[in-house]
Formats: structure tokens, sequence, C-alpha cells
């Protein structure tokens, strides 16, 4: 498939329509009209309906091919690019808010970096495709265990930290004098669902083997600083990495006592380190 033909097709199908795909890419809508009837004849299906515009049952299932397709693309023209140009200067540095734990602060550099705080499923592709020349991730993980993530490109991740857990409640709450917590205990009790700032909630019924953890209120934001006052009103417990969730006021963090999880940060970055963002790679994987 001609990738300039998907990549119309994806943009008409996530705007619904051929004029705003046309005003997006710098296309002609007729332009546009002959991207997708090309793709289609290319295929030998019809891709798109055209009142309303949505994709065909084929037009879905070439959807969740293309996602990883377009990416993959982007990832290999910013892979050689990256191998071609000069060593950078300074350092884009895309992080999860709890990824930058004390060891993490302590081995930045006093200038030279610029840090982008994104999803935890933003930054792999923030970094295959050039947008980012370093990701931090994190997440719990059996202790020594590597994170699972998703596979975008050839990238390299190296652990760079690895930090107790804890549950993050209000003062008042009635488990808060406890000296740990089973999250097996704490299936059922009311969270809020931080993909993006906290451990999702996904994730805590992937490591106790099921559970409800149903979300008392959902927060898309990822300033974790709002959230821990969440907690402090009253509205879900987190779980946080410890650092994180200490000395936060009405609260109190109590370490997760099973299963025998810790918080893991990753270094995720593309073959071919030079100039500071070799640097920072260094001082970031010695001596951990």
């Amino acid at each position: 498939m001609d990738p300039h033909l998907l990549r119309t097709y994806v943009t008409v199908a996530r705007l619904a329509s051929f004029s705003a795909a046309a005003r997006e890419l710098g296309y002609t809508q007729s332009a546009v009209s002959q991207h997708i009837a090309a793709l289609e004849q290319d295929l030998g299906a019809p891709l798109l309906g055209r009142r309303p515009v949505v994709p065909t049952p084929a037009g879905e299932r070439l959807l969740e091919h293309a996602a990883p397709l377009l990416l993959r693309l982007d990832a290999a023209r910013a892979d050689v690019i990256r191998m071609a140009a000069a060593p950078p200067s300074g350092v884009t540095l895309a992080t999860t808010p709890t990824a930058l734990g004390p060891r993490v602060l302590a081995a930045l550099p006093v200038s030279g970096v610029s840090v982008r705080v994104l999803g935890r499923d933003e930054i792999p592709a923030a970094v295959a495709t050039g947008h980012a020349d370093l990701g931090l991730v994190d997440g719990p993980a059996a202790p020594s265990d590597p994170l699972q993530l998703p596979d975008v490109a050839p990238l390299t991740s190296h652990a760079v930290a690895e930090e107790p857990l804890a549950v993050l409640l209000p003062t008042a709450h009635p488990l808060a004098g406890r000296p740990g917590l089973r999250l097996a205990d704490l299936a059922d009790a009311r969270w809020i669902d931080a993909p993006d700032a906290a451990v999702p909630l996904a994730r805590l019924r992937a490591v106790n083997g099921g559970g409800a953890f149903r979300p008392a209120l959902a927060y898309a934001g990822t300033d974790v600083r709002t959230l821990t006052a969440l907690v402090a009103g009253g509205h879900g417990l987190v779980l946080l990495p410890r650092f994180a969730a200490a000395a936060v006021p009405d609260t109190v963090a109590v370490p997760l006592a099973a299963p025998r999880l810790v918080h893991r940060t990753e270094l995720l970055h593309a073959a071919g380190l030079a100039g500071a963002v070799g640097d920072l790679v260094g001082r970031l994987s010695a001596d951990r």
C-alpha cells in the first residue's frame, strides 16, 4: 500500500469528512477523494461510506493495521535522520509525572534539558518518531522484572530506578493506621482512575489476578498535586511511588505489603547516542 494513501484514509476516517481532511493535509478535496478511490481499488474493497463518512467493516479492519504501520514508518524516518544529524546540544525528555524520582532528578544537568510530561502510552511513540530524544516510563513490576512496553520501533530500555509503592488514603480513612496494605483487600475500595498520574486501575486488576477496582472518580490529567488533592478530599485511593505519596497534606501513605511489587522506572532511547543525549543516558545508567 502507498503510505500517502493510507495516511489520507486515516485522516478522513478520524475527521469523518473529506473536506476537513483536505484542509488538515493541505490537499484539495478532489485529491483526497482520488486517494481514497485509489486505495479502495488497490485493496478491492470499499473502505468508507459517503453519507455519512464512516468506515465500512473492511475500513475498520484497515484502521487496526494503519496506526502501527504509519508509526513504524515515522520511526524509520526519524531513526535515519537522527543518525545523519549532528549530535544535539540539548535533550528533549518525555516523561510520565511519577517517573521523575529522586535519582532521576539528581542526574539531570542544570541546563539544556526540555521536559515534556506525557501519558504513558505516548512516550515510546514520541521517542521512536523523534519528538523526544529520551523517554522515561514507569509502572508496577516484580523486583528486577522489566516493564511491558509496546513494540513501536527498535528502542533500547534501561532500568534507572526501583522505588517502594504506597497506597495514598485520606487521613480519616479507616485503614490509614495500618502498617501495610494488601492489594487484594482493596479491590472493592473507592479508587480514583488516573492512568497517566498513578498506577492505572487496569494494571491493578492484572497484578491482583482480577478484582473490581472500580473508579469512584476519573482523572484524565498528569498533575500529581491535583490527584493527591482529590485523595485528600475523600474522592478515592491511588497507588503511587512512595516518594510521590510522602508528606501530602491531609493524607497518609501506607506501604503496599502484597503482592511484592516495586515502582520501576525505565529509560527509553534509540540507537546512535551522542552529545548531550549520550551524556544523560550515561548518567542515568551509571551506578544503578
